[in-house]
């Protein structure tokens, strides 16, 4: 049994109507991500609500948990949460008989169990106090039987805080959350005989049940010598005198009180403690963190939930990440993948899991198909089907969507880079043009050469109008590679050319009049569509842009340094920087008198890149990043000047992805329009 969707209205941030939250769950594990206050909690609490938990911990709805519409004068009255749940077992069929709901949604009947939660505030309607009252129904609409006692019990749910005191919870004392734990383990309850006293010759204790050894522990206890004269002496000397004549007081000590079964067993557990060893040394004493004690508690819960044949076997997380460091959150990840999947070995059950994280280290080790996004209050879930994600993409992406990649799922805004000059200058460029990143919660995404488009495409639905729209603006920035007629030469390409056919680049001189924005809107096209859009460099590569739109200066200085890094930054100062850096603005003087116009001052800045010894594009970024900051720290550059040097499409990608724009580029229907406006070019505005 397993829930496959859950519906919330009028809780906290989730609307109803059009806007209720509604999230479509698999068997297995279910990873909720997005960035904070989407309602990743919210989550997790309203399902808390409905199905309550196996800690027995009461918690009471609050007026903050009535939904507050944006320009209502009042919050909602109703809180409605409704779970439906699949895949019964003829056990648990039978178990929740007379609550189940028959369906005819395919080839042949099918069974569900609906449970519906509601809350409905009714304070001041008559004595002018607060209540809130609730209840829980079954039924496809809640028109069914109230779920009894004994069914909600059975899908009391596992929940786990963020930041839990996983020491205190296993530790002894009445009501620990470990002998609550082992009080329900089948190797607890079945293993072993009952002790009993009247047996001719004694038990062996290898025979003997949990129980059936601690009564006979606590029997021998009482005969001992040492406690009979004890109790003789409490009786006789002590409780005797204090007695009224027929009414005699006697004190027995054992190791348990007396009571029933269920009773002499939960005394015994309450008494065990469970402590962390070392497999290498585990005669050590215990010395374990905060992290370490968390894993031994998820494991403990995991016992639990597997030794059950009947009821929801579901566990909420938040934050598994807490306390645990990055290797051991890959490590806890791999686990509980396995575990939802019942691929552990010892035949464990499959268990649903459902988590929060804020981890990139836990986004890169899920997989895609087990990630649901939560943006302005909408459920996206990222599984095969739901989004424009080909097969091979979700193969291509379990490859390299790691943990560098997989904050794009946090961020507010995202940039897809193919290079990392791209992924180290833009950062610079947008704070110093007034459009600061992180600021605006943007990430920037380095993909490397290969696979710009399939990132993007976690972002864009399959059935944009029933899922809505990830309203996530992400700008994917991608060179042009058409380079100016006289740039073949200079940068090292040898005369005469080949035939267009037999060359992979290209020049403007091969195209005719029009086709380069043919071009350009091909490329374009390729991954823009709903917030995604591609944003193609003016001409041919960044820093050619960077060179023929106004820091030509700047990139040559920066590419010159890049080329004499290692001799700048060697111990003995082989190279000073500030005299390199005068040699190089020199250099660039001289070309550019000698050329005849900016695209040819550009290739020749270019060249730098491209001509042995050949610069490193990253290496110059850092350099151009430098140079930048001085400039604008003394003045040279103001945001205004320096935004109208810098190519169009840069600014017009730094205000897409910063929330500048967005309306013009996707519409309601969800398809792609056409790029922003080109007046941001002119400056951060």
């Amino acid at each position: 049994m397993y829930i496959s969707k859950i519906e919330i209205e009028n809780f906290r941030g989730f609307g109803e109507g059009e806007k209720k939250f509604v999230l479509p769950l698999s068997p297995g594990l279910t990873a909720l991500l997005g960035e904070n206050d989407a309602g990743k909690t919210a989550v997790i609490d309203a399902l808390r609500f409905i199905f309550g938990t196996r800690d027995q911990e009461y918690y009471r709805v609050q007026d903050s948990d009535f939904h507050w519409p944006a320009g209502s004068a009042e919050r909602r009255n109703e809180i409605r949460i409704c779970c439906r749940l699949d895949d019964l077992s003829p056990k648990e069929q039978g178990a929740f008989a007379e609550f189940l709901t028959y369906l005819d949604e395919g080839e042949k009947p099918d069974v569900a169990l609906y449970v519906h939660w509601t809350a409905k505030d009714k304070s001041g309607a008559r004595s002018g106090r607060r209540m809130v009252f609730s209840e829980v129904r079954t039924g496809r609409k809640g028109d069914g039987p109230a779920l009894d006692v004994e069914a909600r019990e059975l899908l009391r749910s596992t929940y786990l805080r963020p930041l839990r005191d996983a020491e205190r919870a296993l530790s002894t004392g009445r009501g620990s959350r470990l002998s609550e734990i082992l009080k329900s383990t089948k190797q607890v309850i079945e293993v072993g005989a009952d002790y009993d006293p009247e047996a001719n010759p004694a038990p062996n204790v290898a025979d003997l049940s949990l129980l059936g050894i601690g009564d006979y522990s606590s029997a021998l206890i009482s005969e001992h010598e040492g406690i009979r004269q004890a109790r003789q002496t409490l009786n006789e000397t002590y409780l005797k005198p204090l007695s009224f004549a027929g009414d005699s007081l006697e004190g027995q000590i054992s190791v348990g009180r007396q009571g029933d079964r269920d009773a002499r067993l939960r005394q015994l557990l309450e008494r065990l403690e469970l402590e962390l060893r070392s497999g290498a040394t585990p005669e050590l004493p215990a010395n374990r963190g905060l992290g370490s004690n968390n894993l031994l508690f998820m494991a403990c819960e995991l016992l639990l939930l597997n030794s059950e044949a009947v009821g929801l076997p579901l566990l909420l997380i938040e934050e598994p990440e807490a306390h645990l460091h990055p290797q051991r959150q890959l490590r806890l990840m791999q686990f509980l993948a396995e575990q939802s999947s019942g691929s552990g070995g010892n035949g464990q059950n499959e268990i649903q899991i459902i988590l929060t994280t804020h981890s990139p280290n836990l986004a890169s080790a899920i997989p895609l198909d087990s990630l649901v996004l939560i943006h302005g209050g909408k459920a996206f879930t990222l599984a095969r089907g739901h989004t424009e994600l080909s097969p091979d993409d979700y193969r291509f992406l379990q490859r390299f969507l790691d943990v560098t990649k997989a904050n794009l799922f946090f961020a507010r805004g995202v940039m897809i880079v193919e290079g990392d000059a791209e992924n180290i200058l833009l950062p610079t460029l947008a704070r110093l043009i007034g459009m600061d990143l992180a600021a605006h919660g943007v990430s920037i995404v380095n993909v490397g050469g290969v696979g710009l488009r399939r990132f993007a495409r976690i972002f864009q639905r399959k059935d944009a109008e029933a899922d809505g729209l990830i309203k996530v603006p992400v700008a994917c920035i991608t060179d042009m590679d058409v380079m100016p007629d006289c740039a073949p030469v200079i940068v090292g390409k040898t005369e005469p050319f080949p035939a267009l056919k037999d060359r992979r680049w290209r020049m403007k001189s091969d195209f005719a009049v029009g086709e380069l924005d043919t071009r350009r809107e091909a490329i374009r096209a390729k991954a823009s569509g709903q917030f995604v859009e591609t944003f193609v460099s003016n001409d041919w590569t960044l820093e050619y842009d960077l060179a023929l739109h106004g820091l030509a200066e700047d990139v040559w200085i920066a590419g010159t340094l890049a080329r004499q890094d290692e001799k700048i930054n060697e111990p003995d100062k082989a190279e000073n920087i500030f005299r390199a850096t005068r040699a190089a603005k020199a250099e660039f003087i001289e070309k550019q008198k000698a050329c005849g116009d900016a695209e040819e001052l550009a290739a020749h800045v270019y060249s730098l890149f491209t001509n042995s010894p050949k610069a490193s594009k990253s290496i110059a970024a850092q350099y151009l990043s430098e140079i930048l900051e001085w400039k604008v720290a003394r003045g040279r550059y103001d945001a205004e000047a320096l935004a109208r040097l810098l190519p169009p499409y840069v600014t017009m990608a730094l205000r897409y992805a910063t929330g500048g724009g967005v309306g013009e580029v996707a519409n309601g229907n969800g398809e792609g329009a056409a790029a922003p406006n080109a007046e941001v070019a002119g400056g951060p505005g």
